[in-house]
């Protein structure tokens, strides 16, 4: 190599120098085979606004030579070392810092704020929070303000960014709707609907009149949908359509059908949607048009779903990949999504044909078999079924069960899915008529058509509960339960079960686990108070009783429960309050009555708890005791006189009675009255009459006793019984025009009566506790007392 022809480059040597050297030598012309016409007036370079500029000569090449012809550059190495990477230089230097404090890098900063509080007020309502949601959206609007007037005072407030202008305001009226706030909402989307520079803004329009709509200010609603359906051009058919089916929507609520159904019968001619079909239904429903409304059910079974077969989800024997692809797809959204809209269909369908069945011909029934027979001849094929079991039930509602019964049982030879629904009915059917043998039958024939339907385990179970067999009936309900975890039915039955087998830790698991799904079941509540109760754990009884009476208020029995636990509890006072709201709701419940009578009694309010005993009296007139407190009371609390006219008066309709007679006396004697005499002499022949009668008793239960060992074997002993028995009639009817010997307040035997009478409502710690028991007795006093001298000779 020759080494002269070698120069080494210094440091201050321009290493890409030589490039742009040109040598003659190397002159050639090639020419295009189409010429390339290039304007230098529309040739655009990144980074450039707007005009342009003619190619780059850097080459020595003009941008009009490449209208004929394109010349070779050659590049010659002369004096220096080929180092293309500069390396022998060194590290290059660092890139230079950004300057953040200049105008448009502030800009800059200014708007990716206000970008980033735009996406945290979108993210903060999809999580739910409304509230943050909303500040974020107002701070967004602030600092898009600020960043306005910054471009104003730089002068170039022809750059600003209406795209970002239009989110800031977009998303604020969007969180004022969510808010509640309608009419900021509505102020902020005026904002964007009057400014001329937002193009498409004539849709939020739309927006506007849901917000009318939610205000119920209906005709506002059809007005800006108008508007906004007058904005949108016909290529945009979809949106049109919806727009029409809201105002459409609109008319119904304002009870205008004829508008309504007009709006309806353009979208079914032109795109047909289900919700749209069935609306139309209703408003020809609403306004009586029998032809119309048949129309309008064919027109809805006729409308397409618009979803696969299901035959492409069955996987076939032969291909292992495609049957691998069907189990991918077997669950996936798009089948999810047609499962949803096929089941919207068949329930539209449903409710239409129930609705309209009674109205289009003369009868309910001849209506649901014209029903039946469209849906029979359309895509819903197996809707018929269900129809007519549709019509079994309204028979039902009718209380016509024969009809019902005979419908039901031609299911007995279809296919499983029906013939269990059917099954099911019957045996619900025949449970409510207590034949339990026949819905045990339909029961098991409902199960063995389809073993994993929930309703027919529970049936079964049921029969089997009302035989007391609880373990049978519990295993149903846990299969049950098994099959559908949301059949609460099953649940709550299971809980019963265990309750009746004493299994109340199990029993209480289920309620509770009923009450996590069914949160404000009163039902559910009331079983876990009992078995907490029954678990002797009456802290949580009370607890439970007082959520449910936070559901059901005015429910007189749960509040009476409330008060025998706070009784139990010794707290009287919550007992009182709870026993007193009881008798508010149900003033008839004598056990709430006879409560509050003791509960005055007990503290020294004799006068309040008269006119418990007096309502008593008025629901139980026969019972003699209730009229001898009130008479009670009136004499505690020192009013004599009263006391002896309510005395007189329970005589009068009671004179048999041996402690009114007593009282009586007693009245008299110590008010210095002449009719004492007149009572003393009625108490001692009701006492005589008492004693014959006792007396009379035990004759008859000794010979009824010597009788029973000894037979009726001869004509004699028959013909003596014959005799007795005559005599027995004639002294049993005088003993019925006595009072009985259980009748309350009144003593059984003479020893009772000589001794002395303790008064049972005396000294406060001596008192029974037992409500019940309290007031079996009245106040009595000595018979001593009455004297010799008061007794008829």
């Amino acid at each position: 190599m020759d080494m002269e022809n070698v120069h080494l480059a210094e440091e201050e040597d321009d290493l890409y120098s030589g490039y742009n050297d040109y040598n003659p030598t190397f002159d050639s012309e090639v020419s295009y085979f189409n010429s390339c016409r290039v304007s230098p007036m529309t040739a655009k370079f990144p980074g450039t606004a707007v005009g342009a500029r003619p190619l780059g000569t850097s080459f020595g090449v003009s941008a009009e030579i490449l209208n004929n012809s394109f010349q070779y550059m050659t590049c010659v190495i002369s004096g220096s070392t080929f180092d293309p990477l500069g390396q022998s230089k060194g590290p290059a230097p660092p890139l230079e810092a950004k300057n953040e404090d200049t105008l448009d890098e502030k800009i800059k900063i200014m708007e990716k704020k206000v970008n980033d509080l735009i996406e945290e007020s979108c993210m903060a309502h999809s999580l739910g929070a409304s509230q943050l949601a909303l500040e974020k959206a107002k701070e967004a609007g602030r600092k898009e303000r600020a960043l306005v007037r910054q471009r104003e005072q730089s002068g170039s407030a022809d750059h600003i960014n209406l795209d970002l202008t239009y989110s800031v305001l977009f998303n604020l009226a969007n969180q004022y709707e969510n808010n509640d706030m309608y009419p900021e909402a509505l102020n902020s989307y005026q904002v964007i609907v009057k400014n001329k520079m937002f193009s498409n803004a004539g849709r939020l329009k739309v927006n506007m009149a849901n917000i009318y709509f939610k205000q119920k200010n209906y005709p506002k609603a059809i007005k800006f949908y108008r508007m906004a359906l007058d904005q949108i051009s016909n290529t945009h058919k979809e949106m049109r359509i919806k727009i029409m089916q809201n105002i459409g929507v609109v008319f119904v609520r304002m009870g205008q059908y004829s508008d309504a159904i007009t709006s309806f019968e353009h979208i079914m001619s032109e795109s047909p949607n289900l919700t749209v079909g069935y609306n139309l239904i209703l408003c020809y429903y609403a306004i009586g048009d029998k032809e119309r409304m048949k129309k309008a059910f064919q027109k809805l079974i006729c409308v397409p779903l618009g979803i696969a077969e299901e035959d492409k989800y069955i996987p076939s024997n032969d291909d292992t990949h495609t049957n691998m692809v069907i189990e991918a797809i077997k669950n996936d959204q798009l089948h999810q999504m047609e499962r949803e809209r096929k089941a919207l269909a068949e329930k539209f369908i449903m409710t239409a044909a129930k609705l309209i069945a009674p109205a289009i011909e003369p009868s309910f029934a001849a209506g649901f078999d014209w029903c039946v027979e469209m849906v029979k001849s359309s895509q819903y094929v197996e809707l018929a079924n269900d129809l007519e079991i549709n019509k079994a039930i309204t028979y039902l509602r009718q209380k016509d069960f024969n009809q019902a019964v005979q419908i039901l049982k031609t299911f007995e030879k279809k296919d499983s899915r029906v013939k269990s629904a059917a099954a099911t009915n019957l045996a619900a059917l025949y449970s409510l008529e207590n034949d339990y043998d026949q819905a045990d039958r339909y029961a098991d024939l409902a199960m063995n058509a389809d073993r994993y339907n929930p309703a027919a385990l529970i049936n079964k179970g049921n029969t089997v509960f009302v035989k007391q067999d609880y373990e049978k009936a519990a295993e149903f309900y846990k299969e049950a339960f098994r099959n559908d975890s949301s059949c609460t039915e099953a649940l709550y039955n299971l809980g019963l079960s265990y309750k009746k087998l004493n299994r109340l830790e199990e029993a209480l698991d289920c309620f509770l686990k009923l009450h996590a799904i069914l949160r404000n079941s009163a039902q559910v509540m009331y079983q876990v108070a009992d078995l907490y109760e029954l678990l002797e754990d009456p802290q949580q009884a009370i607890e439970w009783l007082m959520k449910l009476i936070s559901v059901t208020p005015t429910d007189p029995k749960v509040l009476v429960k409330l008060g025998e636990l706070y009784d139990s509890e010794g707290d009287k006072s919550q007992a009182f309050q709870h026993y007193y709201e009881s008798f508010r709701y149900f003033p008839s419940n004598i056990d709430v009555i006879e409560w509050l009578g003791a509960y005055y009694i007990e503290t020294q309010f004799c006068e309040k708890a008269i006119q418990y005993f007096e309502r008593a009296t008025l629901i139980q007139p026969t019972q003699v005791k209730w009229q001898l407190m009130v008479a009670s009371c009136y004499r505690r609390s020192g009013n004599y006189q009263k006391a002896l006219e309510t005395y007189k008066d329970i005589h009068r309709k009671f004179p048999e009675n041996v402690e009114c007679l007593r009282f009586l006396v007693r009245l008299c004697t110590d008010m210095g009255l002449k009719e004492v005499q007149e009572y003393a002499t009625k108490l001692k022949k009701v006492e005589k009459m008492k004693e014959i009668r006792e007396q009379s008793g035990r004759e008859g239960s000794a010979r009824g006793r010597k009788e029973g060992r000894e037979g009726s074997a001869g004509s004699d002993s028959g013909h003596s019984s014959q005799g007795t028995g005559t005599r027995g009639e004639r002294l049993s009817a005088k003993i019925r025009s006595l009072p009985s010997s259980h009748e309350p307040y009144e003593t059984s035997s003479q020893r009772e009566l000589d001794a002395p009478y303790v008064d049972p409502l005396g000294p406060q710690m001596e008192r029974p506790k037992s409500a019940a028991r309290k007031w079996q007795e009245d106040d009595d006093f000595a018979d001593e007392e009455l004297g010799d001298d008061l007794l008829p000779e």
